[in-house]
């Protein structure tokens, strides 16, 4: 779980056997988002940031604006989910990173970082 100012994200990832194929290397997991806003303002999620290491050592950064083609307001007391959905060469893997969020009161921009979590195939120890 990761945290900002009154707003927290939790993640849920799971390998999707069906999309990979893992003859060929590759490895497709879905990871469902939750972002929960217990502030007393809406917030504005603007943009992200992605770090994904793969279990052969490759890195990539994915940066990009908001989330799934949107830049949600999350009222107070309120949460957004999207599912979205990364590929690997390998069975495992980790991602990490942060959202930029404006609080939509006072338009001051603020990050969430978002904690390591694990991608992991099949008969792969989670």
């Amino acid at each position: 779980m990761a945290e900002g100012p009154g707003v927290s994200v939790e993640i849920q990832p799971e390998f999707r056997p069906e999309e990979s194929a893992i003859g060929e290397g590759r490895y497709v997991f879905s990871y469902t988002v939750t972002v929960h806003n217990a502030s007393r303002h809406s917030v504005q999620l603007m943009a992200r940031h992605w770090t994904i290491t793969q279990g052969s050592g490759k890195v990539q950064d994915v940066r990009g604006k908001g989330v799934v083609g949107q830049q949600p307001v999350i009222a107070p007391g309120h949460d957004f989910r999207y599912t979205s959905r990364a590929v690997l060469d390998g069975p495992v893997g980790v991602m990490q990173g942060e959202y930029t969020c404006v609080d939509t009161a006072t338009q001051r921009p603020f990050e969430v970082s978002i904690a390591p979590f694990r991608l992991a195939g099949p008969n792969q120890v989670h």
